[in-house]
């Protein structure tokens, strides 16, 4: 049954205005007790999705995973029916054609694709993160009766076209000048994702041709418009089948109503839309880690050496137990960083850490499989190589690393001082 059918239950309460605990009632397999002395318990509307997804992932995604890689095709007939299962438009109300489900069941559904295929879970991520958050949070009553329901669906495929400028004086890449009732957008953005694919963009542009400008504003923009033209299309070390592309835009005319808040808005919705998406790319690479984890210990429980499993050595047990550990707590600073966001408390501390330690987790775990499967890690005959391009495709890039370490310790000295 599409979960868009089985209603809304979020069963969210907190108790207390901030330190109070706040609790999902439940099943208690999934529990989580943060700094902020919060709770999670999974609902059975959110085990039930990570149950549908993980089944659909072993049954339609498996499959193909691999085949997806080495040709780095986009799985069209996968989003699809992902469209039609209700995953596409987890996060989107049920008035919308969406599931009506909350942050924590979207990150445990792209665990479960992660798992199995993390160029799949991008996709979704790019589309609902990225796509569909943005109009959902600051989009008209308009703009989201006409586009929510067709990403919801799968329909139109969500993509993201935002690049920060290197320099403050640098030139913006794409400039939005107003003509009577529309914009005409001009310009170069070195990487929209989910493009060629994406048929409705949020594009980025400034009103003025100024290096030193404020004025940003955010376009949905329909990609199958003359003048919007993809040029190159992305060459990543992972995440094969996962499209982006550099797009150039030539005279693009958007609506005056496809823009999304006011004009000085657009640098506010792009820095909230990241971190809004930050629990969901943390699950991506708890997915790629949990991946690596159990093949790990496949191939240990299979693979003798001088007599014995390579299970039985205690250095592969202790290993195995440290990378059990790591997964573990990974999920857990995700489960709450997304937790936290469904009760609209301040985390964006919790973000960052789940980010960081996700992504450093997903590449440790990686480069600890290829290592326990020997030689044979190298090669494609096993899954592994894939998920250490994978995780090093999702990792935070060194000079976002340091930004977010400094900005926890901000946060950190800030609280201990006060």
């Amino acid at each position: 049954m599409p979960l868009r059918d089985r209603g809304v239950r979020r069963h969210l309460r907190h108790r207390g205005p901030r330190r109070g605990a706040a609790r999902l009632p439940g099943e208690a397999d999934t529990r989580l007790e943060g700094a902020l002395g919060v709770r999670v318990d999974l609902t059975e509307t959110q085990r039930q999705l990570r149950d549908a997804v993980r089944d659909f992932a072993e049954r339609r995604v498996r499959p193909v995973a691999a085949d997806l890689d080495r040709t780095g095709r986009f799985p069209r007939d996968i989003v699809a029916e992902l469209g039609r299962l209700g995953v596409l438009g987890c996060c989107i109300p049920e008035v919308w054609g969406g599931a009506g489900l909350d942050a924590v069941a979207y990150v445990l559904a792209l665990e479960e694709l992660a798992r199995v295929s993390a160029a799949t879970a991008a996709i979704v991520a790019t589309h609902a993160s990225l796509a569909a958050w943005p109009l959902l949070a600051f989009g008209s009553d308009e703009q989201r009766a006409r586009y929510l329901p067709a990403l919801a669906g799968g329909e139109r495929l969500g993509g993201w076209g935002f690049a920060e400028r290197a320099h403050p004086e640098e030139m913006p890449s794409i400039v939005a000048t107003p003509d009577a009732e529309q914009y005409v957008l001009d310009g170069r953005c070195a990487s929209v994702l989910n493009a060629p694919e994406a048929r409705l963009a949020i594009v980025f542009a400034a009103l003025e041709a100024k290096p030193d400008t404020d004025f940003l504003a955010a376009f949905l923009v329909e990609t199958d418009q003359p003048g919007w033209r993809v040029v190159r299309l992305e060459e990543r070390i992972g995440l094969h089948g996962a499209p982006g592309a550099e797009v150039v835009l030539t005279h693009v005319r958007v609506a005056r109503a496809n823009r999304l808040g006011g004009d000085t808005a657009g640098g506010a919705i792009a820095r909230q839309t990241l971190e809004a998406a930050g629990p969901g790319v943390a699950a991506q690479s708890v997915g790629v880690a949990g991946a690596a984890l159990a093949d790990a210990l496949a191939y240990a429980r299979e693979r003798r050496a001088f007599g014995h499993a390579l299970v039985e050595f205690q250095a592969t047990q202790w290993r195995l137990a440290d990378m059990a550990t790591a997964v573990e707590a990974a999920r857990l600073l995700t489960l709450e960083a997304a937790f936290l966001q469904d009760l609209r408390l301040p985390h964006s501390s919790e973000v960052a850490m789940a980010r960081l330690f996700a992504a450093e987790t997903a590449m440790s775990l990686a480069t600890q499989a290829v290592q326990v499967h020997g030689g044979y890690g190298y090669t494609r005959e096993f899954a592994v190589e894939r998920y250490f391009r994978d995780a090093a495709a999702l990792g935070v890039p060194a000079e976002l690393v340091e930004r977010e370490k400094h900005a926890i310790a901000e946060r950190l000295l800030r609280g201990a001082a006060s």
